[in-house]
């Protein structure tokens, strides 16, 4: 018997992730003027307010105020009737240094040995749904609002909208476990005020229907827009009316969408969250590090779908367990047990490793903080950084957690 299985996602106007823009904004900053930075930075946005708040240790200078306000304008909250406006609304910092107690178990005299941030646990997940090895419900929950977003500033169709939206996407799938067919697309966008509630709701659905829907099929490889048969259910602002949105609508809080930003509830989350957390803090890291490894097995054909846990304990470099679930898709005669432990042989997971391994000390996370830190493009970019307060050009990678540069070498291992 087959089952429905759903993700959601929000887009960068919603509170949520406005608090996450801003939080990873201030950490790029930190890192930018010094690498060695050690941040945990919190955000909370409400009508007409910022609050910055959080631990850092650093020797940078950063204007606080105007960079959360330069992240606000770049969403597109420009307009006063949007109740939160990046020049007029207030920031206030309450940032200060970080524990000393939580300090001196991070660093030590080698870096190598260099403690995690934290203790918990960290899941990566992967699975051949998809071309980036993504459940395909979070995937197309993504797409739709990344293509409401690029209309959105287009501003030739669709005018109306505003930058807070959501959507969920509901997957049929059968007997097999792999997915069938499109059950359920649900959409809700902010816009403006139209002349009456009647017109509003036809004019947005038919636009979602025939704008917005038809430019994500081009960009869905054949197998997956096959699954837009004609009898998908598909609901447009349910409530009516969504004028009312944004930080004026909902208070917005670093770290409240870690869902949206894994696995949209496959595979497993630890709990805790990214956005304006250096990488010191396995919270991040690590859930990258897993990523990386989870993702290099599925493209390696060693299973089909992939989970792995890592946990570790504050101040401990070593991870204190690795756990590797192949939900009984292995195409190896390993068991899961025995995956682990070659994959706990080739991967090392200090956290300092993890770090070199990716290059995290680099002002790269911005971008992470909407639409998902998992399933992205890699790609190489040229940044400024300073140094010694000289500026210079430095060319660095983003997102390489989503390299397969281990499928080759995990193949050996497996003698593929």
């Amino acid at each position: 018997m087959g089952y429905l299985f759903t993700s959601e996602s929000v887009s960068e106007g919603h509170p949520d992730k406005v608090a996450d823009q801003i939080s990873d904004a201030l950490l790029d900053e930190f890192l930018r003027y010094d690498p060695e930075s050690k941040v945990a930075c919190e955000t909370l946005v409400t009508t007409g307010l910022v609050i910055l708040s959080g631990e850092v240790k650093t020797n940078a200078y950063v204007d606080v105020q105007q960079l959360a306000r330069n992240v606000i304008k770049k969403i597109g909250y420009t307009v006063s009737d949007y109740m939160f406006e990046a020049d007029s609304c207030g920031v206030i910092s309450a940032i200060h240094e970080q524990s000393q107690d939580i300090y001196r178990g991070v660093e030590r005299g080698s870096e190598e040995e260099q403690g995690a941030g934290d203790q918990g646990m960290m899941f990566g997940y992967a699975t051949k749904e998809t071309d980036n090895y993504m459940p395909l419900s979070l995937e197309l929950s993504h797409l739709l609002l990344k293509e409401l977003a690029a209309i959105r500033r287009e501003k030739k169709v669709m005018t109306y909208i505003r930058p807070d939206s959501k959507s969920q996407v509901t997957i049929e799938y059968g007997k097999d476990n792999q997915p069938q067919r499109i059950h359920t697309i649900v959409v809700s966008t902010q816009h403006d005020e139209f002349d009456t509630d009647d017109k509003m709701a036809v004019r947005i659905k038919t636009d979602i229907k025939n704008i917005l829907i038809p430019r994500i099929l081009t960009k869905l490889p054949e197998r997956v827009k096959k699954m837009f048969g004609n009898d998908y259910v598909l609901h447009v602002n349910p409530t009516g009316k969504f004028v009312i949105g944004g930080p004026h609508g909902d208070t917005g809080l670093t770290g409240r969408k870690v869902i949206v930003d894994t696995y949209g509830g496959k595979g497993a989350h630890g709990g805790g969250a990214f956005s304006g957390k250096d990488c010191s803090k396995v919270d991040r890291s690590a859930a990258y590090a897993t990523r990386h490894i989870a993702k290099n097995l599925v493209a390696a054909e060693i299973a089909d779908e992939v989970l792995v846990q890592i946990a570790y304990a504050i101040g401990i470099a070593e991870p204190v367990g690795l756990y590797i679930n192949t939900y009984n898709t292995a195409r190896v005669k390993e068991n899961d047990t025995e995956i682990a432990e070659k994959i706990r042989q080739m991967f090392d997971l200090r956290p300092s490793s993890i770090i070199k391994r990716f290059g995290l000390k680099n002002p790269i996370f911005l971008p992470t903080a909407a639409y998902g830190h998992m399933g992205r493009q890699p790609y190489f970019d040229d940044i400024k950084v300073y140094r010694n307060n000289i500026p210079e050009t430095k060319k660095v990678e983003f997102f390489p957690w989503e390299k397969t540069d281990y499928v080759d070498k995990i193949r050996a291992a497996f003698n593929l």
